[in-house]
């Protein structure tokens, strides 16, 4: 039973790819920033290289796995028992996962491996993954109309990916080439009314049946007229109609407006996910 940590994408994939796949839901995190490393490379979430990490259990199986794109957290999927304390001892020792200060985990496992980690530590943030069970026209239907965005609507998608990103404190966000990535598979759905963008949601590439909505944003003088559930619902329905069976998103547990809001139109809870930072 032992960890293995390479900086080896398709070493990773070899090894650890089939069970990550095996389970896109539970593990969409490493499962679409892994996609997106392979199809954009290495750095495309930052100038240090990504480390992966699995985990193999007695019979040689994989039974977990880990992902990490610095500066941003580890992302930790399926941590078995037996794994925990081994995984804690890497944070401590492993050359590849120095520098790591936080971590993203499923509920308990996080409380299991910050418990092992041998560092004062912090919840900052608490998450939950949602999917969609079947989709409900929001109630009452905002006034507008959606439509998707296209190259021309880029330097105002950058304008609110740089405001979102500032309020959710991940300004990775805002870049031109990730816009125009995301621009040439119909990722970005506006909300208009009156004739003017009100309202912006996104969605990943389809990855393994299954597609995640994220971001969603309206300017905060926009807020409160029912836009973001119009341009979900719309951006949901899209990603349904590019193949995903599976439509899946976050929300931060210390919003409920927008907990409510996704309830309302179909989303139901699959699992709460926390981070937690080194004190």
């Amino acid at each position: 039973m032992t960890w293995t940590f390479t900086r080896d994408l398709t070493a990773y994939l070899r090894a650890a790819g089939a069970w990550v796949a095996g389970r896109p839901v539970e593990n969409t995190l490493i499962l679409t920033v892994g996609d997106a490393l392979r199809r954009s490379g290495l750095h495309r979430y930052g100038e240090r290289a990504p480390v992966f990490g699995w985990w193999a259990g007695a019979d040689g199986e994989v039974a977990g796995a880990v992902l990490w794109t610095p500066p941003y957290p580890l992302n930790v999927a399926g941590l078995p028992a037996e794994a925990v304390g081994p995984l804690a001892a890497a944070l401590a020792s492993e050359p590849l996962l120095a520098g790591v200060t936080e971590f993203n985990a499923a509920r308990g496992d996080a409380a299991a491996l910050a418990g092992a980690w041998g560092r004062p530590a912090e919840v900052v943030e608490e998450l939950r993954l949602y999917r969609l069970e079947g989709l409900v026209e929001p109630d009452p239907v905002p006034s507008g109309r959606a439509r998707p965005a296209g190259p021309g609507d880029a330097p105002l998608l950058l304008e609110w990916l740089a405001a979102f990103g500032e309020e959710v404190s991940e300004p990775g966000w805002a870049r031109a080439e990730l816009v125009a990535e995301r621009l040439a598979y119909g990722g970005f759905t506006l909300w208009e009314d009156g004739g003017r963008p009100v309202s912006l949601a996104g969605r990943g590439q389809v990855v393994c049946g299954t597609a995640r909505v994220a971001p969603v944003y309206t300017p905060p003088e926009l807020r409160g007229r029912g836009y973001a559930a119009g341009v979900t619902a719309e951006v949901s329905r899209r990603a349904g109609a590019a193949g995903a069976a599976e439509v899946l998103l976050f929300t931060d547990l210390a919003n409920p407006t927008s907990n409510g809001v996704y309830r309302r139109i179909g989303y139901r809870p699959v699992e709460d996910r926390v981070r937690v930072r080194a004190g």
